[in-house]
């Protein structure tokens, strides 16, 4: 290991030392989330529920994130694991009219204030792509 400055190493908390080119990243730490984050047991609940939330393997809804609707789904990782996403919706063929749309139309909002369900018309054109697979 080379120290900066020729410093041998035992000068506290001064001391810089320099990495190699060949050192591993650690892992990602993970944090339970604060109280800002939605309880996501419960959104998956209110999903499951929601004849038009599960195309293919995933449950799909709509989050209002600074008032911008965002389609988000939650994918089965296993057990009792679920992975909650963000989708690019125009990878997907939905437009940003199409999210606006089913946010003002939702009457069957969701108990958790800044979430919804998808439309009639975003549940086609995801089943096109995801239920055939």
């Amino acid at each position: 290991m080379h120290h900066r400055n020729g410093d041998t190493g035992w000068g506290g908390d001064e001391m810089q030392v320099e990495q190699s080119s060949n050192r591993i990243d650690p892992l990602p730490r993970y944090v339970k989330p604060d109280m800002s984050e939605p309880d996501y047991n419960i959104i998956l609940g209110e999903l499951q529920e929601y004849h038009r939330s599960l195309i293919g393997s995933s449950y799909y809804y709509i989050r209002k994130r600074d008032e911008v609707p965002v389609l988000c789904r939650i994918i089965h990782g296993g057990g009792k694991v679920f992975f909650h996403e963000t989708v690019d919706h125009e990878a997907n063929g939905i437009t940003a009219d199409d999210l606006e749309e089913a946010v003002v139309g939702d009457s069957d909002a969701f108990e958790s204030k800044g979430y919804c369900n998808i439309s009639a018309h975003i549940d086609s054109k995801l089943r096109v792509l995801f239920d055939a697979r």
